[in-house]
């Protein structure tokens, strides 16, 4: 596929990377020359230096012939009109456009994105994903990734093992037997910094960290097997009231009424317009560094502290600071990927990664096939998906010991007539069953081929 990135920032870089990998054809358009430098010699892409939203720029660029255009600039309006140019001019298929913007979001906007008006196929919001992330997060604050598959039917959630988790040291086909009224499948495994599909041979050992998939109805019984019960989040403290933090709030006070906020915001103003914004938030005008503020908030009372400032290291520390006085579970939104190897080590329990949810959504809309759902593991070691298998697939109607899957992926679970079920080797999978599978990156292309319309549909 020949698909233009605009913008070579983070989320543009990271799809570029990901688009080159896997054999497409990438150019990467931005206003910096030496940011495009580093691209093309770092990666297998063309480059062009110029303003995403002008003509002459994508035409150089290859729009004449693209089959997709991602905008993901700094710039909600450069994004948007490069999607418009795309369409008018050269009537690029597909349009995606990163918009941060709360304004252009709202419900009684949303005919600005028709066809006829602002063309674009896909609007990612960043804002508005990690809030989603984050919340689920609080939901089941064992796990510190979580993603749902199948309308939330089943979810895949990672598990540092503790030490004392009741199933170290037994090999995976027995927890079957010993606990063979659950419906979840270990997929893979992290140890010693090495991720791998699961074998059914394996032995937990304490300190790895499971990928592990369960129907919802067992989901909190499967976390409680690997780490216990754990106790439901009730006070939560927010530090941060910018665009993502008063999102994760209006999400809390929309989807968990039973949970007691509070908000840390420095800047006077903003404090206030976030008050007035939300119902029963509690809103503290400090700064999340201050000692006396974090214990006016009490945040060593609270189950979970969430830093979503616009500055990584004031997130990680105010995180820290909140964890030695107490409190269970600290999260932190961290863009940059070297501080947020640091955050293990300083007590901070989960980071956030806005440029990785971004990245996953994407490349949802990017996969061939009739791909669902896309989620991307770390720094895109492997990804999850799930796919509706059209008739004219290569692997409809074959049992999955016969479908060919390749080595380094698995299969987590088959929806077949609104029925969730656990894989085996003589499971068939039918034409417009849904399957998720979990692939290292460099088998995803082999699996995505697997997905797609047979050749003989044409």
């Amino acid at each position: 596929m020949k698909i233009i990135v605009c913008g070579a920032g983070q989320v543009g870089g990271q799809i570029a990377l990901r688009l080159s990998q896997e054999g497409h054809s990438v150019t990467v358009i931005d206003l910096d020359p030496d940011l495009i430098q580093r691209m093309t010699d770092r990666l297998d892409v063309s480059g062009v230096v110029g303003h995403a939203a002008h003509p002459d720029v994508q035409e150089r660029a290859g729009a004449v012939d693209a089959e997709m255009l991602i905008a993901a600039t700094q710039i909600d309006e450069v994004n948007m009109i490069a999607c418009q140019v795309a369409h008018s001019e050269f009537n690029v298929p597909q349009k995606i456009a990163r918009v941060r913007a709360k304004g252009y979001l709202e419900n009684r906007w949303s005919d600005l994105f028709r066809r006829d008006h602002m063309p674009i196929d896909v609007i990612i919001s960043p804002e508005n994903e990690v809030a989603k992330v984050a919340v689920s997060r609080l939901r089941k604050p064992a796990a510190f990734d979580m993603s749902s598959y199948f309308d939330g039917a089943v979810s895949i959630v990672a598990i540092t093992l503790p030490p004392d988790c009741a199933v170290l040291n037994t090999p995976l086909r027995q927890l079957t037997e010993l606990f063979s009224t659950l419906s979840a499948q270990v997929l893979a495994v992290r140890r010693e910094g090495r991720l791998q599909i699961a074998d059914a041979n394996d032995q937990l050992l304490a300190g790895d960290q499971i990928h592990v998939l369960s129907t919802a109805a067992d989901l909190d019984r499967t976390i409680a097997i690997f780490v216990g019960e754990r106790k439901a989040v009730r006070n939560v403290v927010l530090i941060g009231a910018g665009n993502v933090g008063l999102e994760v709030a209006e999400l809390l006070e929309q989807t968990a009424p039973d949970i007691r906020l509070r908000m840390i915001e420095r800047d006077r103003v903003r404090a206030e317009y976030a008050a007035d914004r939300l119902n029963d938030a509690i809103m503290l005008n400090g700064d999340g560094l201050d000692a006396d503020i974090l214990e006016e908030a009490r945040v060593g009372a609270a189950e979970a502290v969430i830093t979503l400032t616009d500055d990584d290291r004031a997130n990680l520390l105010s995180a820290a600071l909140c964890k030695q006085a107490g409190c269970a579970l600290t999260i932190a939104l961290v863009k940059d990927t070297v501080l947020a190897n640091l955050a293990e080590r300083i007590g901070v329990d989960i980071t956030l990664n806005p440029r990785a949810t971004t990245v996953s959504t994407i490349l949802r809309h990017v996969r061939r096939g009739r791909v669902r759902a896309v989620h991307v593991i770390g720094e895109g070691e492997a990804e999850i998906v799930e796919a509706q298998i059209l008739s004219t697939s290569p692997i409809a109607g074959k049992r999955i010991r016969d479908a060919g899957f390749p080595d380094d992926s698995v299969v987590g679970a088959v929806l077949s007539d609104g029925k969730v079920k656990l894989p085996h080797g003589d499971l068939t999978i039918n034409a417009d069953d849904r399957v998720v599978v979990f692939v290292l990156s460099k088998r995803v292309r082999e699996i995505e081929q697997m997905f797609r319309v047979s050749v003989e549909f044409f």
